[in-house]
């Protein structure tokens, strides 16, 4: 039973001595209770369950709380703390309970007993000092040492619960060093990841964050427990903008996410993209979804398509063909152009793979209808990737070709998959993302008949939109908002691959469950409009229809084979010597 206290006043001095005045009392009672009580010599024996049932009983939840983790075994200690969480439930400390849940080490084991705890009635009738004295504390000292400085009544100053002994900082903060250093190679990054520095401040921009999943899980967790939702950090993954690295750290449970991040906002389109570079952010929501895919379907690829109808494609392609022999006068192109689009219709959008009513499958969708956009000249993208019809050339006289379909999709483009022998710590390289191309052709019945084969004109633009993806993802964030999904798809596919939950212990308990978290989930994509233009070349009108897709397969760059192990030593460099690393508080997800 503790107190946190944040002073954002700049007259320090008098409140810090009241408080001090005020904790020292309280802390001096609570010792000489202690040792009337005989402790000291008990502090060398095996903890006594008769007096930590007799604790849980008198609701002296502190020391019995003290006790519980003088347990040296683990599945012991996290027994006692089950049956500490409960009784702190029942007694009406919700947020108490839910900080000695933190405190269990086996997932599995929290998860139940979140679920018992979460179904325990509160009591209403009194129990032992612990939980009324510290809100009485907390009363004491916010209407005591200067009222209006505090946040309830809009000040700067703050005060909440801490686990486990009386903390109090000047600036709020629990501080841990890192030692700086430049490498850029994944056994540094490692070797620092576990560290956590001075910077307290999420909205800060960080070269490197780092995200443990297991710890971001099991507060998302309590959260739900006691009927919050995620916030806005925990739904945001910490600002992180791209990953980096996977970091595994069986000796403590951690299974890290390590990339830049910084502060976020939210643009004109309703996305969350960083203050400082403008990219999206990456989604808890996402991670979850691809996290689920690949934890039941391994091997699996997931995508979407976009595509004309076959009734669309022979309407078109009679009306065409119909038409074409008769010349069109300049005023008449409009209105025969709005008819050749009746013709088409609408294309059909299917996704595969995941729930097309999740963000995922939204932002697959996007991405691809937009890129299509760019490529017919329907939205403009910038000089270095010009449209496809705008690259057409014909001699004079030459004729242009005949109404086919352009097949145009994303996929996964990464150089590698690099990890450490040892394979504790990975790292992505590549873009991510790439255009592929194909020309179909297309039968008086409407049918797309898969050639295997681009034309160099088709070809170019694919190419020339993967080379320079980065500038079209500056320019238009959904692409990027891509590169992020492919990211999370990658890193689940090989969490999965190389048991990466296994190695640390991690056993997805809430991720995994979608009774307990839930992802946010919209209207599915059905249809869109037909992505398709003309131009007018040697007198001749040239139409060209698109279709395709996004398919991703990470399977390919995370098998074994796949993976390229470090042969030069740069990678795990220093492990052999790894010093002890400090260790986080519990109330960390996420460290710079």
């Amino acid at each position: 039973m503790s107190t946190h206290l944040v002073d954002c006043d700049g007259d320090r001095s008098n409140r810090w001595l009241a408080v001090t005045m005020i904790f020292a009392g309280f802390v001096a009672f609570w010792a000489g209770a202690e040792l009337g009580a005989g402790n000291v010599s008990r502090a060398a024996e095996p903890p006594s369950p008769t007096l930590f049932a007799e604790q849980l009983e008198t609701g002296e939840f502190a020391p019995a709380l003290v006790l519980a983790q003088q347990i040296e075994a683990p599945p012991q200690r996290d027994a006692w703390l089950v049956r500490l969480a409960q009784a702190q439930a029942q007694a009406g400390g919700r947020e108490s309970a839910s900080s000695t849940l933190m405190s269990i080490g086996d997932d599995r084991t929290r998860n139940e007993a979140v679920q018992s705890t979460r179904e325990l009635p509160a009591s209403t009738g009194a129990r032992g000092g612990a939980q009324a004295d510290f809100d009485t504390l907390i009363d004491l000292i916010t209407t005591t040492v200067r009222p209006p400085t505090w946040d309830e009544v809009g000040g700067p100053g703050s005060i909440s619960p801490f686990r486990n002994g009386v903390y109090v900082d000047a600036e709020g903060v629990l501080k841990r060093t890192l030692q700086p250093t430049n490498s850029a190679t994944l056994s540094l990054a490692r070797l620092t990841a576990r560290d956590a520095s001075k910077n307290t401040n999420i909205q800060q921009f960080a070269a490197l964050r780092k995200v443990s999943l297991p710890r971001l899980e099991k507060h998302v967790q309590l959260r739900l427990a006691a009927g919050r939702l995620p916030t806005s950090e925990m739904l945001h993954l910490a600002g992180l903008e791209k990953i980096k690295y996977v970091l595994v750290y069986p000796e403590t449970g951690d299974l890290v996410l390590a990339g830049p991040a910084s502060q976020w906002q939210t643009d004109l389109e309703g996305r969350a993209v960083s203050r400082t570079t403008g990219r999206p952010v990456l989604q808890l929501d996402d991670l979850v979804v691809l996290l689920r895919y690949f934890s039941s379907t391994p091997q699996g690829s997931f995508g979407c398509s976009i595509n004309p109808t076959q009734e669309g494609l022979a309407r078109t392609k009679r009306f065409a063909e119909q038409s074409s022999g008769t010349p069109l006068k300049p005023e008449q192109r409009a209105a025969w152009l709005k008819t050749l689009r009746a013709q088409m219709g609408r294309q059909s959008i299917s996704v595969e793979g995941v729930d097309p009513r999740t963000r995922v499958a939204r932002v697959m969708v996007e991405a691809d209808y937009r890129m299509k956009l760019v490529g017919m000249g329907l939205e403009a993208g910038i000089p270095e990737v010009p449209g496809y019809l705008a690259s057409i050339k014909l001699k004079r006289g030459e004729t242009p070709p005949p109404l086919d379909v352009l097949r145009w999709w994303f996929t996964l483009k990464y150089d590698a998959v690099h990890a450490t022998e040892n394979r504790d710590a990975y790292e992505l390289r590549g873009t991510g993302v790439q255009v592929l191309s194909e020309n179909e052709m297309l039968t008086n019945l409407g049918q797309q008949i898969h050639t295997d084969a681009s034309e160099p004109l088709n070809q170019e633009f694919a190419k020339r939109f993967t080379d320079h993806f980065a500038a079209l993802a500056e320019k238009y964030p959904v692409y990027a908002d891509l590169q992020n999904v492919f990211d999370l798809a990658l890193v689940s596919a090989l969490i999965k691959s190389q048991d990466l939950a296994e190695k640390v212990g991690w056993h997805l308990t809430c991720f995994n469950d979608e009774q307990q978290y839930q992802v946010t989930l919209g209207p599915a994509p059905q249809s869109v409009d037909s992505v398709m233009n003309h131009r007018v070349l040697n007198q001749r009108l040239i139409i060209v229809g698109v279709s395709g897709g996004v398919m991703a397969r990470p399977e390919e760059f995370v098998s074994d084979q796949a993976i390229v192990t470090d042969s030069y030593g740069t990678l795990k460099a220093g492990r052999a010597n790894d010093r002890a690393k400090q260790d986080l508080p519990l109330e960390a997800w996420w460290w710079d």
